[in-house]
């Protein structure tokens, strides 16, 4: 069995296409069995689905490739061809590349970030617990947690980047000459509103506010910071109050509206908003940015503030491209041997087969009296003749350079203590 992965990401595809493919936790057990259904050679299956990219891992050859390609695209709502063009598929090997840069953090907009890992795990454990994961994918997965482990340890790719988190902050700061007297308002209680929240609080703003849609997991967050919660239903009221607005929910569709926005500006007698939309599918409707005092950003408008430069970084990720390749090749390995298993069944079979009947008939000639030796000895000699004739009887049919190379490949497997080279010797001598 190979593996393969399809995908689209940040790199690949607008925020907006990204969106009509993201899943939610609860979405990803229907969604697998729904792909496997569709796959029907496919027993193993895993979705990745966070803001930066979609990902599906597939155990089996190319050949289902482009079955996987109609079904995500007719998930997304859009043609095959739309898909293609906006995603990448990778095989056997790349595919295992691709996800152990992914865990390690590589391939993600903000180089060594540690959030991915996280949620690389989740989506494992969603497949597991649907009863879609196997053998194969398993093992890819389970060697792309270690493999980023040890990037993690053994360089510094995480020490020279700037997360999502800051470059909201960063962005805020050119807009507000003082953060601390701004007023914020966070909308999610998710894990991204809980880092951006920790940058924020560092520069004591004014006051900090959390809206979710469970109260009780809002005010949970907000106890942490000395902020308020706020019930999601009351956001349309509220919105006007506060000059910095970040948004992360799971909502698969927008919960701050063009009206909304032009409603709080009029509050504000047009005082700027600063408002960043990290969800995806997104939690504020595009329009807004087109309002003259309203500056809103997505996560895509943020990758141009997440990037490092100079020596260091990239020798962090030339180590982690060389503990990434080592953590390929093992895996490849693994894959090839695992090609061979059902060969070396059908030899642990014949073999047992093979011992059965020798074994009954030694049984039978003991019975009748026969001399203990004698039997040893036929026994011996039965499964002997049955080991070798095959190949025997392969050598003898042979011609040409098939013989030649035949008897090379019998004479690793059956002389392989023996000092001497019988492949240009004839078969008749044997």
């Amino acid at each position: 069995m190979s593996v393969f992965a399809l995908g689209l990401n940040h790199t690949t595809a607008p925020v907006d296409l990204r969106g009509r493919f993201a899943f939610t936790p609860e979405q990803l057990a229907p969604t697998l069995h729904g792909l496997r259904s569709r796959l029907e050679r496919a027993s193993e299956v895993a979705i990745v689905s966070t803001c930066n990219r979609t990902e599906v891992y597939v155990g089996a050859d190319s050949a289902l490739v482009s079955p996987a390609i109609d079904w995500l695209a007719s998930v997304g709502g859009v043609s095959s061809h739309t898909l293609r063009d906006h995603s990448y598929v990778l095989e056997g090997g790349q595919a295992a590349r691709h996800a152990f840069r992914v865990a390690s953090g590589l391939d993600s907009m903000v180089l060594g970030e540690p959030q991915i890992l996280g949620q690389l795990k989740q989506a494992v454990h969603e497949a597991q617990t649907a009863g879609t994961l196997g053998t194969t994918l398993h093992q890819m997965f389970q060697r792309s947690f270690a493999v980023a482990k040890e990037v993690r340890t053994s360089t510094e790719i995480g020490a020279h980047s700037i997360s999502m988190a800051a470059a909201a902050v960063r962005l805020a700061s050119q807009l507000f000459e003082d953060i601390g007297e701004t007023k914020i308002l966070f909308v999610g209680a998710g894990e991204m509103i809980e880092l951006v929240a920790t940058h924020f609080a560092a520069r004591s703003p004014r006051s900090m506010t959390v809206a979710n849609r469970t109260l009780e997991r809002g005010e949970k967050l907000a106890g942490r910071f000395g902020a308020e919660a706020l019930r999601l239903a009351d956001l349309p009221t509220r919105l006007g109050e506060f000059d910095i607005v970040i948004s992360c929910t799971a909502s698969t569709l927008p919960i701050i509206g063009l009206g909304a926005v032009e409603r709080a500006l009029k509050a504000r007698k047009r005082r700027p908003m600063f408002m960043v939309d990290l969800a995806v599918p997104r939690d504020i409707e595009p329009e807004v940015a087109q309002l003259s005092d309203v500056y809103l950003y997505t996560v895509d408008d943020l990758s141009a503030l997440v990037q490092t430069a100079g020596e260091k970084r990239q020798a962090a990720v030339a180590q982690a491209e060389a503990i990434i390749e080592t953590g390929v090749q093992s895996f490849v390995h693994w894959l090839d041997q695992r090609g061979t298993v059902p060969l070396i069944q059908a030899l642990q079979t014949q073999a047992d087969d093979w011992r059965a009947t020798e074994i009954a008939r030694a049984r039978k000639l003991l019975a009748k009296g026969e001399d203990i030796e004698a039997v040893l000895e036929a026994l011996s000699r039965g499964l002997t003749q049955k080991m070798l004739h095959g190949a025997l009887a392969e050598l003898h049919a042979a011609d040409g350079e098939h013989r030649v190379q035949l008897a090379q490949t019998v004479s690793r497997l059956f002389l392989r203590q023996s000092s001497r080279n019988p492949a240009d010797e004839s078969p008749e001598s044997h």
